[in-house]
């Protein structure tokens, strides 16, 4: 009973500022002041006060809110792990399987990752330049924008 009390109030001092506005020829600032103070009113008629009311002080509803809230932890919880992993448990299968069948190239006559009958060599190392050249590009860099 005070909500109703409380919403009526707020809507007719809504309507108050409308009036107000629409006195001072701001037509359509008055009619959405006015629509936006019929709103609590609105919301009584319907019953959608007292429904939010029985809500708030009611222990089962607040028990449903947790039951929903663990319930949407798991959900959000179970997803992010599923994309950690890469998908579902069939798509990971088929991308196994997949990249053991791209390891073989079609028209060769050994798998391409298989060991080598070359002996590895080494590549030729390249000559390390001078320490007073390392410095050489930055000065030039910085030169070039006047530091």
């Amino acid at each position: 009973m005070i909500a109703e009390t409380v919403c009526s109030a707020v809507s007719a001092a809504g309507l108050g500022i409308a009036a107000v506005t629409a006195y001072r020829k701001r037509f359509l600032s008055a009619a959405r002041i006015a629509a936006y103070s019929l709103v609590p009113v609105g919301l009584v008629m319907t019953g959608v006060v007292g429904w939010a009311a029985d809500t708030a002080f009611s222990p089962t509803a607040w028990a449903g809110f947790v039951v929903l809230g663990g319930a949407w932890l798991l959900f959000t919880g179970t997803r992010a792990v599923e994309r950690r992993r890469g998908g579902t448990r069939k798509e990971r299968r088929a991308a196994r399987g997949s990249a053991q069948a791209e390891a073989v190239a079609p028209a060769a006559s050994a798998p391409s990752l298989g060991p080598s009958t070359r002996p590895a060599t080494r590549p030729a190392a390249a000559p390390r330049a001078k320490s007073g050249d390392d410095f050489s590009d930055i000065e030039a860099i910085l030169k070039k924008h006047g530091i």
